[in-house]
C-alpha cells in the first residue's frame, strides 16, 4: 500500500454518524492505519476531550434529577467544544499531529438540529462564536439504517445514555439532518455506508483519507 506523505501537516478528520454506526470501532482501525505510515496521531472525542468536556459530558448523556431543557443541552455542548478546541485540536494540529475525533459539530447540527428540531441559525451562531472559520480537514459520515442501528445498540446490552434512548422518530430525524449536511458539504463530507463489514468500512474510509491527500491520484481514476 501506498505511503501518505503527511509534509509534517497536522489534520483534524472528524467520524459522524448515528448511534451504533461503528465510529469507535472505525476511529481505532484509521489510527491504526495512520501510525503505520509513520504519522502522529490523537483520538478524541465530542462532547469530551478535555476534564472539563469530559464532566460535561457526563452531565449531558446522563439522565439527571434535575433535567436539562434542550437550550441547555445545546449551550453544553458549544461550551465543551470551545474548550476541546482551543486546549487540544488546535494545539496538537499546529504541532503537525493528526487529530481523529468522534463527532464534531455535524453531530450538534444532527442530534439537536435535527433531533430535538432546534433551530439551524442558532446552531449557526454559536458555531461562529466558538469556531469561527475552523471546520475538519475532513468528515466520514458512517450511514446506517436507524433500525439497524438500534439492532446493534441491543446485541451490545449495554445501558443506553440519555440520547441513545430517544424514540425511533428522533433517530430518524438524526440520520435525515446528517445526509443533509453531507448534501450541502460534499467537498468535506464523505458518505460511506455503514451496513457493510468493518473492513469494508475500514477500506472505504482509507480511500478517502488517500484521495484527500492524492487529489491527482483520485482524478485519474
Amino acid at each position: 500500500m501506498n505511503q501518505i506523505n503527511s509534509n509534517n501537516k497536522g489534520r483534524f478528520i472528524t467520524l459522524e454518524g448515528g448511534d451504533g454506526s461503528g465510529k469507535t470501532t472505525q476511529i481505532v482501525l484509521l489510527a491504526n492505519f495512520l501510525r503505520e505510515r509513520g504519522i502522529d496521531v490523537h483520538i478524541t472525542r465530542e462532547p469530551g476531550g478535555t476534564r472539563l468536556g469530559e464532566t460535561l459530558r457526563e452531565i449531558i448523556l446522563q439522565n439527571n434529577p434535575d433535567p436539562i431543557t434542550d437550550k441547555v443541552e445545546l449551550l453544553l455542548m458549544f461550551a465543551a467544544r470551545s474548550q476541546h478546541v482551543t486546549n487540544v485540536i488546535k494545539p496538537r494540529l499546529s504541532q503537525g499531529q493528526w487529530v481523529l475525533s468522534d463527532r464534531f459539530t455535524d453531530a450538534t447540527f444532527a442530534y439537536q438540529g435535527g433531533g430535538r428540531q432546534m433551530q439551524l441559525k442558532d446552531i449557526e451562531v454559536l458555531q461562529a462564536l466558538v469556531q469561527g472559520g475552523f471546520r475538519p480537514t475532513k468528515t466520514i459520515l458512517l450511514d446506517l439504517p436507524v433500525e439497524e442501528g438500534i439492532f446493534r445498540l441491543t446485541l451490545r446490552g449495554e445501558i443506553r445514555d440519555r440520547i441513545e434512548q430517544q424514540d425511533l422518530a428522533f433517530k430518524q430525524r438524526v440520520r435525515e439532518a446528517y445526509l443533509e449536511r453531507h448534501r450541502r458539504c460534499r467537498s468535506r463530507i464523505a458518505l460511506v455506508d455503514a451496513s457493510a463489514t468493518k473492513e469494508e468500512v475500514h477500506n472505504a474510509i482509507t480511500i478517502e483519507i488517500e484521495n484527500m491527500l492524492n487529489p491527482s491520484k483520485e482524478q485519474k481514476l
